[in-house]
């Protein structure tokens, strides 16, 4: 099996990978974040794309979305700390096969990437109750204004960030602060964030 694992922490990418390697015959090739996955996956075919959800540039989900279309028989598994509900659903939306944390035991998780390779999706029934239980108000626009908002961008910014005009990022910055009931866009992303929809 050919593994692609995007993490860009690099103390937990390599001792991720070098886990790998050990308990099983897999050829683990490593991304610092989802950009550099990108660039490996356009240059050779992976078996299994091993994602972190939280990187910079672009975020785990990102990153299995766009793969989704470039490589359709890629099979996608999240790996992360955050057992967020809206990462979860959204995640399951993306197309990806199994959703794992980062604390499960490698045997676990080995045994996990063996069933995706089989066809099977491999999401523990816990996180996949918590997430089928909350609804994400956010459309894809709202989160990326408001996840650029979150990083200190002016909606000037943010407008041509997105190539829209600066009244259309205002107007959808503040579709999410009511969605949210928050009375700012920070508070806003703070929710977003806790529930994992940004």
């Amino acid at each position: 099996m050919k593994i692609l694992l995007a993490e860009d922490q690099t103390m937990v990418r390599t001792a991720l990978a070098s886990l790998l390697r050990l308990e099983s015959d897999y050829h683990v090739d490593e991304a610092v974040d989802g950009v550099d996955a990108q660039k490996k996956l356009q240059e050779s075919d992976y078996d299994v794309l091993l994602s972190d959800i939280e990187m910079p540039n672009l975020s785990g989900l990102e990153l299995v979305q766009w793969a989704q279309q470039q490589q359709p028989n890629l099979r996608s598994v999240i790996i992360t700390t955050f057992n967020r509900s809206g990462y979860i659903k959204r995640a399951i939306d993306s197309g990806v096969r199994g959703f794992l944390l980062k604390d499960a035991p490698i045997n676990e998780l080995i045994a996990s990437l063996q069933r995706v390779c089989l066809g099977e999706q491999v999401i523990s029934n816990e996180l996949l109750l918590q997430a089928l239980g909350q609804h994400d108000p956010l459309t894809e626009k709202e989160r990326k204004a408001l996840r650029l908002a979150s990083q200190g961008l002016s909606t000037q910014a943010i407008a041509e960030q997105l190539f829209i005009a600066p009244g259309t990022a205002r107007n959808y910055l503040s579709e999410a602060i009511n969605k949210l009931h928050a009375s700012n866009r920070t508070e806003a992303a703070r929710i977003a964030h806790q529930k994992g929809w940004l």
